[in-house]
């Protein structure tokens, strides 16, 4: 999956706001922000902002922004972990 400004995934909007150092994402449901995601050597998934609560973790290849084979699967798992505290 190659970057998108916009991306649909499992009924959650992920809005491209940073596309490299941080890779970052506002996450909504509907017109609500409900999440945060950042890739800043490490990937980080916050709700429902950053310096909210964290809800997924983890350290994908891409130091500042994800390698295109990874990530679909980064930003997948995420939004499983966000649709689960929701």
């Amino acid at each position: 999956m190659t970057q998108q400004d916009e991306v649909e995934i499992d009924g959650l909007r992920l809005v491209l706001t940073c596309s490299a150092y941080p890779e970052q994402y506002d996450v909504f449901k509907g017109d609500q922000q409900v999440a945060n995601l950042r890739l800043r050597g490490h990937f980080t998934v916050e709700m429902p902002d950053v310096g909210g609560d964290l809800v997924y973790q983890a350290t994908p290849e891409g130091a500042g922004s994800f390698e295109d084979f990874e990530r679909r699967h980064f930003l997948t798992v995420a939004v499983q972990a966000i649709n689960k505290r929701s």
